[in-house]
């Protein structure tokens, strides 16, 4: 059964980066997006930034253009998230998630376009 696992959260400062990482196992045969999203305490989750796999295409959020960057390991099947000039914010589970089985849904920052999502890792940004 494949499945995303998402590494590389931790603490840090404001204005500090960070790089996480998230690697789906099994094959990519069919897969369209990966994506990221995040859900700080109290709040809904939202989307963060995404990727298409065959154009390399990105996507990201209005909070964090500009600061992050999403890309993609073709030996690795991985995608990561640069994060840079972090902010209190940007405090939150991040989750990876992959569309693996083409959902027909076009919006990458819909996550009912997702079918694979991982368990999640957790960025906390001190002011």
């Amino acid at each position: 059964q494949a499945q995303v696992v998402e590494s590389g959260g931790g603490l840090v400062q404001a204005g500090a980066s960070l790089r996480l990482s998230c690697t789906l196992s099994g094959s990519t045969l069919g897969l369209d997006f990966m994506a990221w999203f995040r859900q700080a305490p109290g709040k809904e989750r939202e989307f963060v930034s995404a990727i298409s796999w065959r154009s390399s295409n990105t996507y990201y959020a209005d909070s964090v253009k500009g600061r992050f960057t999403i890309s993609r390991g073709d030996a690795k099947n991985a995608v990561f998230l640069q994060m840079n000039s972090l902010k209190p914010e940007d405090t939150a589970e991040y989750y990876c998630a992959a569309d693996r089985r083409g959902s027909g849904i076009y919006a990458p920052s819909a996550q009912a376009k997702y079918d694979t999502w991982g368990l999640g890792t957790t960025v906390t940004v001190s002011s």
